[in-house]
């Protein structure tokens, strides 16, 4: 039996399974201090696109959360809010890790 499914479903399971694995990279790219557009770019280049609208109220939740730490730079003419990970972010980070190298070992195994 073969499965059709339209474009916006498909999609759907792609955004959905991506979800998690733009948190991941955010903490791991994040352990150099950087502010939001630039880790739009950083993490579309990485190969997990990502818009503003999801990338900043995942900021602000993983700040929250206490995963990140921010701090404000107001040397520059127009001030920005930069982030880094935070040592629970770090252990997060290597905790999503293993388990997303788990998850990809055991899918490869599968029939």
């Amino acid at each position: 039996m073969v499965l059709n499914m339209s474009d916006e479903e498909f999609d759907g399971h792609l955004q959905e399974l991506r979800r998690g694995t733009v948190v991941l990279a955010s903490l791991r790219l994040l352990r150099e201090p950087g502010y939001g557009y630039g880790l739009l770019e950083q993490l579309s280049a990485a190969g997990f696109p990502t818009d503003s609208n999801t990338l900043y109220p995942l900021l602000r939740r993983l700040e929250k959360q206490g995963y990140l730490a921010s701090e404000w730079n107001t040397e520059e003419a127009r001030p920005r809010k930069f982030y880094r990970t935070s040592d629970a972010g770090h252990r997060l980070a290597d905790t999503l890790t293993r388990d997303v190298q788990a998850i990809a070992a055991a899918a490869k195994n599968l029939p």
